[in-house]
């Protein structure tokens, strides 16, 4: 084998690196985790898949790294069927899953070797690749450490180390930054940034918006199993008009009322409610807010405080979901 030029299979219809059409997922107690999920990420792209936990973004990636497979619908990765040749598939992917899969009580140069070896490489082109790695991801120092002696980023780190390995041509992140602090977070973007630089090919997982627009080319939104929205962060973004207005009321108010009063005002829409943060959109936010709040006022509705800002993936998936956005659902994760 030659690791220096793996062989992989073309890209599929399109140029399409992953390609899936209904994929359809029950599991017991008749959980939908999947309703006829459809997705296409073109070679060289950094797509987006967000939602809540429990949406259905872990059960997407399994079926498509052949973890899992699907009651339905048909999957592909560079033009390779998941379902009916899932070896081929798996030595062309590299997956990042949401718990390291590191072994704690090796180095980290350990880690790689045996993650190098299970993909039936070994010798100097071994080393070479691991010593590669470890400078890439700025863990050469602690290459000898113990990994349970790591920061929770360095660890990660090497997760996503230990997923190129082999030099694949798609990667899969699921939720790849949940629990890191800020630095260890913009770290793992930034190398996830230059990856998509070279040409890999990512699909990443998040519950966090500002990941998404950050890192995405092409985002989709899912919730419930469906996917209710897609197209570039900025594409839909752009859909929503104006700006958004978010007031944090001074109390909880009975469903409905709060978001009635701005019904009626001109040049504000699609108001809503969730707790004590009511949110619209206004054609020019800034000139809104004083009737917004004399409205609020009027109806004896207090206000604690009023923010504007233009149009946000939160404002998306409210528009698309009716609802506001909750990364940390109660919903068991799919």
């Amino acid at each position: 084998m030659n690791l220096d030029r793996p062989q992989h299979a073309g890209a599929g219809p399109g140029g399409a690196a992953i390609n899936a059409v209904d994929l359809v997922k029950t599991y017991p107690g008749d959980v939908r985790a999947l309703d006829g999920i459809g997705l296409n990420v073109e070679a060289g792209t950094i797509f987006g898949l967000l939602g809540p936990n429990g949406a259905g973004k872990s059960t997407t990636v399994k079926i498509l790294t052949t973890l899992s497979r699907a009651d339905s619908g048909t999957a592909h990765v560079m033009g390779v069927d998941v379902a009916r040749q899932p070896d081929r598939v798996r030595r062309m992917i590299g997956l990042v899953g949401q718990h390291g899969a590191v072994d704690s009580e090796a180095t980290g140069r350990e880690n790689l070797i045996l993650q190098g070896h299970l993909y039936g490489m070994g010798g100097a082109a071994l080393r070479r690749r691991v010593d590669e790695l470890l400078a890439r991801f700025g863990l050469t120092d602690a290459a000898g450490r113990i990994v349970k002696t790591w920061s929770g980023g360095m660890q990660r780190k090497l997760d996503v180390a230990s997923g190129l390995i082999h030099q694949p041509r798609v990667l899969f992140l699921d939720e790849p930054t949940t629990g890191l602090d800020p630095e260890a977070r913009a770290d793992l973007w930034a190398e996830v940034q230059r990856l998509s630089a070279e040409g890999l090919t990512i699909l990443l997982t998040t519950h966090y918006l500002e990941e998404a627009d950050r890192l995405a080319g092409q985002v989709a939104i899912i919730d419930r199993g469906k996917i209710v929205a897609r197209g570039t962060p900025d594409e839909l973004k752009s859909e929503l008009r104006g700006d958004a207005i978010v007031v944090e009321l001074r109390d909880s108010v009975r469903d409905g009322h709060a978001s009635a009063v701005l019904e009626l005002l001109d040049g504000v829409h699609d108001p809503s409610i969730s707790g004590r943060t009511l949110r619209a959109r206004a054609d020019d936010g800034a000139r809104s807010v004083p009737t917004v709040l004399a409205a609020l006022d009027a109806a004896g509705i207090g206000v604690a405080s009023v923010t504007v800002a233009r149009p946000s993936l939160d404002d998306v998936y409210l528009r698309h979901t009716g609802r506001a956005y909750r990364p940390e659902s109660q919903e068991a994760t799919r």
